[in-house]
């Protein structure tokens, strides 16, 4: 069954771990909507090689009306959780306990939405300590999924394995 995915999104984002798992989740028939402060706004990864239009603006949008939440690495979700609005919305994701989706920098968001704490999760080794103090038990692994919602990754290098798992809890 189709699902929709909500991927928040700004510039300077990690290329490839936008576009990637966008591929594959849409080549497995899902859609992706890309979310930003405002609709039809051009972003642009930090690597300058991957450009997207934005779908719509965060004020549009609702976390109920979709079935998963992606977030890609690179400076983007460090960017996205000074604004309480990405915040709120990541973090109804995981109250509800919709799947999610936060590779390499991603969960950065989620700390800020202290979402968490308890949680099996990984992340770019920079942000490990930042994870640790939020109160999640890290793992230096591929791809960690935690219970049936969260699924992590590290870099670049760990796509494959992200992609995999994320599809797994799409099915």
């Amino acid at each position: 069954m189709s699902k929709k995915i909500a991927c928040v999104i700004t510039n300077l984002f990690e290329d490839s771990e936008y576009l990637e798992p966008s591929r594959a989740f849409m080549e497995a028939g899902h859609e992706v909507v890309s979310i930003e402060k405002e609709k039809g706004k051009e972003v642009t990864g930090k690597n300058g090689k991957v450009t997207t239009k934005v779908d719509a603006g965060i004020d549009e949008v609702n976390a109920g009306d979709f079935d998963a939440l992606f977030i890609p690495g690179g400076f983007s979700p460090d960017q996205l959780r000074a604004d309480d609005r990405f915040v709120d919305f990541a973090k109804a994701f995981m109250d509800a306990k919709k799947p999610v989706f936060a590779i390499c920098h991603g969960p950065q968001l989620l700390i800020t939405a202290k979402a968490l704490e308890g949680r099996t999760a990984t992340g770019y080794q920079s942000i490990r300590v930042d994870m640790e103090y939020a109160g999640v038990n890290f793992k230096d692994e591929a791809a960690v999924v935690c219970g049936n919602q969260l699924v992590t990754s590290r870099t670049p290098e760990d796509i494959p394995a992200f992609n995999r798992e994320a599809l797994k809890l799409l099915q």
